[in-house]
């Protein structure tokens, strides 16, 4: 079993957890998370630690235990902290806003990009240019983050459009001019 796997997850007082027909479920102060738990993966779990096993010591799914044993501390983490992810949009004339459940973003094309929030995701827009995404289940969290990402990835001679804040950018020399 990996060396991931074999860690006990603590469960803290303000997060209730429960396993029915191979779903896990914590539920905490920000929210409900639900995760499918893989067939040959078995759970053992008190009032205050889960810990992960396998089921008749099958070697088939050990690659399972340590992404398992993830998945679960980042559901009990997520109900009491959650997770988030920060964008950055460069370029003259590249803006965000947020009205109503939908991101506006105007990212030099013909049009607005709509981008629909979806449920359990905050985005907060600040200087019209940095994106806060926030939300307690950290797969939807990153996911969000990479298709806004998507619509516009940064080139790399200018370094115009969407990027994480942590993001390095290499750049490209351009054109020069000749004689």
């Amino acid at each position: 079993m990996s060396r991931i796997g074999k860690k006990i997850v603590e469960i803290p007082k303000e997060v209730k957890i429960d396993l029915k027909n191979g779903v896990f479920t914590s539920s905490g102060p920000l929210g409900k998370v639900s995760k499918r738990i893989p067939e040959g993966i078995v759970l053992e779990m008190t009032d205050s630690s889960v810990s992960v096993k396998l089921k008749n010591n099958n070697a088939e799914f050990e690659k399972f235990s340590g992404l398992t044993r993830t998945i679960i501390a980042n559901s009990v983490i997520g109900v009491v902290k959650g997770f988030s992810k920060d964008l950055e949009i460069i370029g003259v004339g590249y803006r965000a806003e947020v009205k109503n459940k939908i991101l506006v973003l105007n990212l030099g094309f013909s049009h607005q990009v709509n981008f629909e929030i979806p449920d359990g995701i905050k985005i907060a827009v600040e200087k019209n240019t940095l994106l806060k995404i926030t939300g307690f289940d950290k797969e939807l969290v990153g996911l969000v983050a990479a298709r806004i990402r998507e619509l516009k990835k940064p080139e790399p001679y200018k370094g115009k459009g969407i990027k994480y804040s942590d993001e390095v950018i290499k750049r490209k020399v351009g054109k020069a001019s000749g004689k």
